[in-house]
């Protein structure tokens, strides 16, 4: 997750540097928001690619793929000599991005005791802003071919680290690999779960059965039709749908909230409403300092507050500071101010990433983690992440057009707008789920619990499944 944030902030000193004009790779602002946003295009492609992956080869192989479209990048990126060789090195990185959305909250959920599951998922903002400080100072003070060095050999330590890591107890239990499993299980939390790890097994062996009474005879024209029957049954389904609408419009919410501005274009951003005469390199590393802060402060708020609360008063808070922002460019662009005042633009920079940081963005994790029923999951994820790719790819694109043709303070208010209505969506379907079981969250989206006889007819039919954590026996998450 950190080398995805060396992804996203590579830009902000890349396209700075080929905007120069002794730039060996000359670009403008529209082939420059293409470079931007490409990954946000690919991103759908890797997070397609994945859950196949994942459920027939498992966790780790998956990473292992992930990893490689990142160093290719990399060394493409390092090698390059025109825009068609950036936008192909770029399109690859997000692929590996797309396929680590879903690999990281995965492998949390399934290595991470439930006890400790939200604070561990608050580590991907940590792990992502990380990345983007360092390659923000990176940028501030190399030229971008060594950047992309040193972030290559970021991803090359990644790929040892994939090799000495263990594959996902959920996954070996699911294989019939019971005691490589366990083996597995107690190294990642030790021996006082012992009950989860017996009910873990047990399911898997009831969903193993019931697959294999399935697949008693079964013909390929079956399992197709099978397929086409699990998928019709399923869209109707209201522990299906639901999660995903709402999951769209938390999405939304995360890439309007102003991050990608502060994230790839925080130059641009810093020039337009503190000024080109500050320290900007100071300004961007000070901001993404204050990110990391905020990330880990919101792991103390994410143990005592109810996703709702947080949620809520984060977004209220994200909202303010972007007509904060709209009303004072607005003024000094109009000079109805008597004089100029950098602090105030300082401080409603620093206040939207607070809010950002400690609660719109992160909480899209957190939430996704928990509001998709799991054996949906894998389906209902990608048809989620299918939006976040478009608004993300969407928005970074655009930036360069709203801010050239509406300004900040107009950019800032259509921001405003969206958010309202997503999080209006969000006040109104958004269950809390702090403190409740998985299987507790999918009842209330049913309506009621669900019974044995649908647990092993749904589990039978579901070939593409590829997360098998046992959906009874969750217990409450932090």
């Amino acid at each position: 997750m950190a080398a995805a944030g060396l992804v996203m902030g590579f830009t902000t000193g890349l396209l700075e540097q080929l905007g120069a004009p002794d730039s060996p790779i000359p670009v403008d602002d529209a082939s420059g928001s293409w470079i931007a946003a490409i990954p946000g295009f690919s991103l759908v492609v890797g997070n397609f690619i994945v859950p196949s992956v994942m459920a027939r080869y498992g966790r780790k192989t998956a990473n292992l793929i992930s990893i490689v479209p990142l160093i290719i990048g990399w060394i493409g990126i390092v090698l390059a000599n025109s825009i068609t060789a950036l936008f192909i090195a770029r399109f690859l990185q997000g692929l590996c991005m797309g396929m680590a959305t879903s690999l990281g909250s995965t492998l949390i959920g399934e290595y991470a005791s439930p006890r400790n599951r939200g604070v561990f998922l608050m580590t991907i903002s940590i792990s992502i802003a990380f990345g983007v400080l360092c390659v923000h100072a990176m940028g501030s003070y190399l030229d971008w071919k060594t950047s992309a060095i040193v972030c290559g050999s970021v991803a090359l330590i990644d790929l040892v680290i994939v090799i000495f890591s263990p594959e996902s107890p959920s996954w070996l239990a699911d294989q019939g690999k019971y005691d490589e499993c366990k083996k597995v299980f107690r190294w990642l939390r030790g021996t006082k779960e012992e009950q989860e790890l017996k009910n873990l097994i047990e399911a898997s062996i009831i969903v193993r059965e019931s697959k294999a009474e399935a697949n008693v005879r079964r013909t390929l024209l079956k399992k197709i039709k099978s397929n086409v029957v699990y998928f019709k049954t399923t869209i109707t389904k209201k522990e299906f749908f639901k999660p995903i609408f709402i999951m769209i419009h938390i999405y939304m919410i995360g890439q309007w909230s102003g991050v990608n501005i502060l994230v790839t274009y925080s130059i641009v951003i810093f020039n337009r409403v503190v000024g080109p005469d500050c320290n900007i390199p100071l300004m961007i590393m000070a901001l993404d300092g204050h990110r990391i802060i905020a990330n880990i402060f919101a792991i103390y708020i994410i143990k005592k507050a109810k996703r709702r609360t947080m949620l809520f008063t984060t977004v209220g808070i994200n909202v303010l500071a972007l007509l904060g922002l709209a009303a004072y460019t607005y003024a000094k662009e109009n000079r109805l101010l008597n004089t100029d005042y950098p602090i105030i633009g300082i401080l409603l920079i620093h206040l939207l990433m607070f809010a950002v940081a400690t609660g719109t963005i992160s909480l899209c994790f957190i939430i996704a983690g928990e509001i998709f029923p799991l054996e949906y999951r894998s389906l209902a994820g990608g048809l989620s992440v299918l939006f976040y790719s478009a608004n993300l790819f969407l928005n970074v694109k655009t930036i360069p057009y709203l801010l050239n043709n509406i300004g900040v303070h107009g950019t800032c208010c259509l921001y405003c707008v969206v958010i309202l209505y997503c999080l209006l969506i969000a006040w109104w379907f958004l269950p809390e789920t702090k403190d409740r079981t998985l299987q507790d969250i999918e009842d209330e989206f049913r309506g009621r619990p669900m019974t044995m006889e649908e647990l092993k007819s749904a589990q039978s039919l579901a070939s593409w499944k590829a997360y098998n954590t046992d959906r009874r026996c969750s217990t409450p998450v932090v």
